[in-house]
């Protein structure tokens, strides 16, 4: 086998990880409009549903990590350091676990109605998703994309700012105004696992700009 032939197979190898992880952040930007569909709802049927649909998107999510972690067990040659994506593998899913966990809070403890301010946050963890497919679409051109990935990034780390004064307001509105005990611990439970998904968000942003520092 001539050597091209041979770094060849290496550079294909190498490739597979880009489609994972896209279709990883694709994944996760499904889950997050389902996540703001079932914030909106006052429905306790389609509240089920769409936790339901979201379960389903956490399956497939374990399913891609999975593929990720069999592709760097038997790789020879990675673009980013094996530990980063692993951690970065690991972290994504985490994202995911934590939409799901907002979205069976809902389901859960079913508000008697939608709450501005939880759709609010909604919103943002469904722009977090959006920014996470931009940013995996650069992977594949990491060394000249750094710069442009380390300012998506600084925009998910702006975003998760934004949701913690949001949900600073939220829980001193609630616990001020919310007289009915039971609605009070729902509401404060639903409101914490949309801000630790928010959170979770921007662990990831931090893993893929030490990537992209290595990288530049």
């Amino acid at each position: 086998m001539k050597i091209d032939n041979f770094l060849q197979l290496f550079v294909v190898k190498e490739k597979k990880f880009f489609p994972l992880f896209i279709q990883s952040a694709e994944n996760i930007n499904s889950a997050a409009d389902l996540l703001l569909q079932q914030a909106k709802s006052d429905n306790p049927d389609e509240r089920r549903m769409l936790a339901h649909r979201i379960k389903e998107r956490e399956t497939e999510g374990d399913a891609i990590t999975k593929r990720i972690v069999d592709e760097l067990l038997s790789a020879y040659v990675t673009p980013f350091d094996r530990d980063d994506i692993h951690q970065l593998a690991e972290s994504m899913d985490t994202f995911l676990d934590c939409i799901r966990d907002s979205s069976k809070q809902i389901a859960m403890y079913q508000p008697k109605e939608p709450s501005r301010k939880i759709i609010e946050i909604a919103e943002y963890i469904k722009q977090d998703a959006q920014i996470l497919v931009e940013i995996t679409g650069k992977f594949d051109n990491m060394r000249k994309e750094a710069k442009a990935v380390d300012i998506l990034c600084n925009k998910m780390k702006e975003i998760e700012h934004i949701v913690d004064d949001v949900f600073e307001s939220y829980m001193s509105n609630l616990f001020e105004f919310e007289k009915d005990a039971i609605e009070l611990t729902k509401k404060k439970n639903i409101a914490q696992a949309f801000e630790d998904t928010s959170d979770r968000a921007k662990s990831t942003s931090n893993v893929i700009r030490s990537i992209a520092v290595k990288m530049s």
